[in-house]
């Protein structure tokens, strides 16, 4: 019989014999065994993490106290940059706070060699001509050796600079990038150009140099002191932080004020280049000046140019003519003349002369620019006609050098020193030279020369009481770049001739303006509604081989005459119209007077002009 079959155990796998396999004994997991593994790993973490912490902190100590030096020479290997802070360049300002010369947000365009020497002569092709700048020297500079750090372009305008980065960034350059960098700017183009001067293009080296009038003369006072950042780099251009990390602060250059007035000046010099092409005329120049504080308002020169774009005109018309040129005053100088012989008690304006048609001294002829016979003047009628032999004979009443003393006194022969380099001090001269013959012709503005400030400030002296008070171009004080102080914090003062002597000139002057054409010589120089004191000036002017045929014309004068508030000085320099002093300098002079009388608010003084006799 077939035995039975044992029942498989559930879950039982048979074996190979069809008989099921016993049911493996299952062991019981011990309690807390999760808890314990996950404590290992913590345990095995910890440890981890404290051998790394040991690992940094030993290396600090390594860096920051065993070897720091060799660390920063590591360092140093890697790259080291050092980058200017440009100080921003102080403004030239008009009396009222108006720049002549501005400084505006700019910028520089830099780049890192080490990331521009692989593209430098396409990078370079680029950059000339975005920025206009040389592309050799541009391709030298993308090329540096051993350099992390090279200007490329400097004071370029803030939407240039960052237009052209931008741009070489799409184009797939790199190592470029822009820094701060001011820009200078002069935003009233010619006005007062002759006396701002401007900067030249910027140098190799970055720095625009000072090329003409206040910018060279007060260099030092406007551009203070250029800063500078010094790090050090690592691989890629990063800092290092514990690296030479150092910076210098600029110092930002000092602002200039001037005495002018922008408005007063661009009139100015309106009239005069008006004045200069009607006469068809070489050149001329015009000072305005306060009687009282001796402060210049306007400096005018004719031709003149664009501080903004000096490359369109010549390097001639750089410097201020009415300081750099010297010439023969002529017949202005007469009431110099006069005025030191009435304080010296010699003569009054009633002095009564006999002036015949010439005069002979040894073997030369003085002649009067009139056709006369034997005339009875006055000294107040010398100097309404301009007489020259009036003025020789009045002269003969000095005594040996008395005349060159006050000369001198007035500042002819000096520089003004109002801080504009290449000034000259004319010629007055001395000792031998000072002959009966140069005398004679020094006496009516001939045989000496002066510029046109200084001559304008002789007059002044007249207007102010006989006191001559230096001329000033900059309020306060200002210090030039070879120490000197300039300014109306430091002018100085000193009594020529006596408020008397300043005042009876004054009349005399007074007649020269006088509408009666039997008396006055300069009717166009009035100014209406005020009394006006001036005198004419015409003189040869000296070529190489002595006078060249050509002409001097001037008109100095101040007003209210007998209350002077400014006083103002025209010169034309070879004027081809035939004109004299008179005709030509004179409407200038009404022009700018009567302007600036109102322009200040000078009311007239309401009394009656000089009635002094001019012949007897």
């Amino acid at each position: 019989m077939p035995s039975k079959k044992r029942p498989a155990l559930k879950g039982s796998r048979p074996s190979a014999s069809g008989r099921a396999s016993a049911r493996p004994r299952l062991r019981s997991r011990p309690r807390g065994s999760a808890r314990g593994a996950t404590g290992l790993r913590l345990r095995i973490g910890f440890i981890v993490i404290a051998m790394v912490m040991s690992v940094f902190a030993a290396r600090l100590v390594q860096l920051q106290g065993i070897d720091p030096k060799q660390y920063a020479a590591m360092a140093a290997a890697e790259g080291k940059v050092s980058v200017v802070l440009p100080a921003e360049r102080g403004d030239i300002l008009d009396r009222n706070g108006k720049p002549f010369a501005d400084s505006i947000d700019g910028l520089m365009v830099v780049a890192d060699p080490s990331l521009t020497s692989e593209d430098a002569p396409e990078l370079a092709t680029f950059l000339s001509k975005r920025l206009g700048i040389d592309y050799f020297e541009t391709l030298d500079r993308l090329r540096a050796k051993d350099s992390r750090f090279q200007y490329i372009a400097r004071q370029v305008p803030a939407a240039t600079a960052r237009d052209a980065v931008a741009a070489a960034k799409e184009e797939g350059f790199v190592g470029l990038e822009t820094r701060d960098d001011p820009v200078r700017v002069y935003p009233s183009g010619d006005v007062g150009a002759n006396l701002v001067g401007f900067l030249g293009t910027p140098d190799k080296n970055g720095a625009a140099q000072p090329l003409a009038g206040l910018e060279v003369a007060f260099n030092r006072w406007l551009s203070g002191h250029d800063g500078e950042a010094r790090y050090q780099t690592g691989a890629g251009g990063s800092r290092i932080p514990l690296g030479d990390n150092t910076v210098d602060p600029a110092r930002d250059g000092a602002p200039l004020t001037t005495t002018l007035d922008r408005d007063l000046q661009w009139y100015t010099q309106q009239v005069l280049a008006e004045t200069v092409r009607g006469a068809r005329a070489d050149s001329g120049y015009a000072v305005v000046m306060d009687t009282r504080t001796g402060e210049i308002l306007s400096l005018a020169d004719y031709p003149t140019y664009d501080a903004a774009h000096p490359e369109l005109s010549p390097e001639s018309n750089y410097n201020s003519r009415a300081l750099t040129d010297v010439y023969e005053p002529g017949s202005v100088s007469k009431v110099l003349t006069a005025a030191g012989l009435i304080d010296a008690g010699l003569v009054t304006p009633r002095t009564k002369f006999r002036v015949p048609p010439q005069l002979f001294r040894q073997d030369r002829r003085i002649g009067d620019h009139f056709d006369h016979g034997w005339i009875r003047l006055t000294l107040a009628g010398i100097i309404a006609k301009s007489s020259n032999i009036g003025t020789v004979m009045a002269a003969d009443e000095y005594g040996p050098g008395q005349l060159r003393r006050y000369l001198s006194a007035f500042g002819l022969g000096q520089r003004t020193g109002v801080g504009i380099r290449g000034e000259t001090k004319g010629i007055l001269p001395a000792g031998s030279d000072w002959t009966s013959q140069a005398g004679d012709r020094i006496a009516f503005g001939q045989s000496m020369s002066v510029n046109a400030l200084q001559m304008a400030a002789a007059v002044n002296t007249i207007a102010n009481d006989g006191v001559r008070v230096d001329p000033s171009l900059i309020q306060g004080t200002a210090t030039l770049d070879d120490g000197t102080e300039v300014g109306t914090g430091v002018a100085t003062k000193r009594q020529v001739v006596s408020p008397e002597a300043a005042r009876q000139t004054a009349r005399m002057m007074e007649r020269v303006v006088d509408p009666d054409p039997e008396i006055g010589v300069a009717p166009a120089a009035a100014v209406e509604g005020y009394r006006v004191a001036g005198k004419t000036g015409t003189a040869q002017r000296a070529g190489e081989g002595g006078y060249d045929g050509t002409f001097t014309v001037s008109f100095a004068g101040f007003a209210p005459a007998d209350d002077p508030r400014f006083t103002i000085y025209v010169v034309v320099q070879n004027p081809r119209n035939g004109g004299g002093g008179g005709s030509v300098a004179g409407p200038a002079f009404s022009k700018l007077m009567g302007y600036t009388l109102r322009k200040y608010g000078v009311p007239p003084t309401g009394t009656k002009p000089s009635q002094l006799p001019v012949v007897w």
